[in-house]
């Protein structure tokens, strides 16, 4: 081989046809509906505020990109990054509150209620990060469709060992709500490694918000027993 041939970029960064945004809105919707479901005094209030600008916002992202996320736009990458703003927000609020509410047992003769409130703030939390390593792995899906991107920020098992995966494999929305959800329940990388440094800060705040989480619910949970 002709040393002066440059080597062909990797399978992940060939350009592709983006994914599409329907899984990651329906994941979406469905975790804005739970957020309802949340006692008042684990929400902002108004209740309905954040909630219904977070739907404003996921009407607004399918009307300006419905189809494939095959391109980045300004304008489309602006109001996805508000969307994941806005359920960060609502959320980070909840589980302040949630916190907040164990630790001066102004809650806590309500079992049921933390109970389900702690499921639901845990699985948001885990959908946040979720959408934040979505949108900013080598410049979020539209950018990734492009192959433009020189250093991946997740090097996924798929990217190191491309004959374990079909040919042109690159990650979706899926790939990064297990590494979320992985990351959240196990406290730290597992199949899926960070790279770069903004990635590792965001799993390791992501993954302290959990242990903290887990940790105080179940604490609650045995004095609850014991007493």
């Amino acid at each position: 081989m002709n040393s002066s041939e440059e080597e062909p970029p990797p399978a992940w960064r060939a350009p592709s046809r983006g994914e599409h945004r329907w899984l990651a809105v329906t994941v979406v919707v469905s975790t804005l509906v739970l957020q309802l479901l949340l006692p008042n005094e684990l929400v902002l209030r108004p209740g309905w505020l954040l909630p219904a600008v977070s739907g404003l916002l996921v009407v607004a992202l399918m009307l300006i990109n419905p189809g494939r996320v095959d391109q980045r736009t300004r304008l489309d990458r602006g109001v996805a990054l508000s969307l994941v703003a806005a359920v960060s927000v609502t959320n980070g609020a909840s589980a302040v509150q949630l916190v907040e509410g164990i630790i001066s047992a102004s809650i806590t003769d309500r079992p049921a209620s933390i109970l389900v409130s702690a499921a639901i703030v845990y699985w948001t939390n885990i959908v946040v990060f979720s959408l934040w390593y979505w949108e900013f792995d080598r410049g979020g899906p539209g950018q990734r469709a492009t192959g433009t991107a020189e250093y991946p920020d997740f090097m996924f098992p798929q990217m190191s060992s491309p004959e374990f995966a079909p040919k042109g494999w690159k990650p979706a929305y899926a790939d990064y709500l297990y590494l979320s959800f992985t990351n959240a329940t196990a406290f730290s990388p597992t199949d899926v490694m960070p790279l770069r440094r903004w990635a590792k800060v965001t799993m390791m705040l992501q993954s302290s918000i959990s242990l903290i989480l887990a940790l105080l619910v179940v604490a609650w949970a045995i004095n609850a027993i014991h007493s």
